[in-house]
């Protein structure tokens, strides 16, 4: 089976295993969410049982049971699995919180993942009284339920205020050949994956900084014409090429903004 290149995926992975993801909720946020999930079910029963006519299942023991089974069945499976896949991994709690069930590749989850969670939810969380979710839960890095490790996901924190890093700077001796290249496009995550090799090499090991840095230069070097100087160091190569990228796109989203200005008319 051939390998996959370091930037094939999405999610790009350094030689040391430094990847980028979308940072995971924390046990006690997890379980905030879970706690006002709770009350609103509550609520909701409450509501329920105030609405329907309860002297009929009073005098029905058949039927009663029958309701019992139904209202745990849609709480305790039902109403999660709608929710989850309505809202792409939300529930009235993760929402409150600003967290969302995503996949392991960090995508939304559909019906498949929302019915194992659900399922397995049934035991974990109301079974065992939260229990067994919780000592599951302390045991891995992500706050991961069983339900979350069968149906390969975990919850995000959906509203994180990200800071950007500054982009690469331009080296001076590349400077001149960089203004006249040619730089075709450029895939998404091997700009990802470079980006994010500029900003950690310094804390990389050396092996792994320079197997990594030839990796990235030799994916960068068949979309840039002419090729760079032959003795110019790879990193500020891709440095370089970064820096120009960006300053190309940026007059070009001043020449955007110039001519949208010209043609469209001011609101006052």
């Amino acid at each position: 089976m051939p390998t996959r290149g370091i930037f094939d995926a999405e999610r790009f992975v350094t030689s040391e295993a430094v990847e980028i993801e979308l940072p995971a909720a924390s046990l006690p946020l997890r379980m905030v969410s879970g706690l006002v999930d709770l009350l609103v079910v509550a609520l909701l029963v409450v509501l329920l049982v105030l609405l329907l006519p309860t002297e009929l299942f009073l005098r029905d023991a058949a039927l009663g049971q029958a309701f019992v089974i139904v209202l745990m069945a849609l709480v305790m499976a039902g109403l999660p699995i709608a929710l989850e896949t309505l809202t792409r991994g939300r529930t009235v709690g993760k929402l409150v919180l600003g967290l969302r069930t995503v996949r392991e590749d960090t995508g939304p989850i559909g019906l498949r993942h929302a019915t194992i969670r659900a399922l397995v939810g049934t035991v974990e969380l109301w079974l065992t009284l939260g229990g067994l979710a919780l000592l599951v839960a302390v045991t891995n890095e992500k706050a991961r339920r069983l339900g979350d490790l069968l149906a390969g996901t975990y919850v995000v924190r959906d509203r994180v205020r990200l800071r950007l890093a500054e982009g690469p700077t331009m080296p001076e001796a590349l400077a001149p050949w960089a203004r006249q290249a040619d730089i075709g496009v450029l895939p998404d995550a091997l700009v990802v994956a470079v980006r994010q090799f500029l900003q950690r090499s310094g804390q990389l090991m050396p092996e792994a900084r320079a197997r990594t840095g030839a990796e990235l230069y030799a994916a960068i070097l068949p979309r840039v014409a002419p090729p760079p100087p032959p003795q110019a160091p790879p990193e500020e190569v891709l440095a370089a090429v970064l820096a120009e990228r960006r300053r190309r796109d940026e007059r070009r989203l001043d020449r955007d903004d110039a001519l949208r200005a010209r043609v469209l008319p001011k609101t006052s």
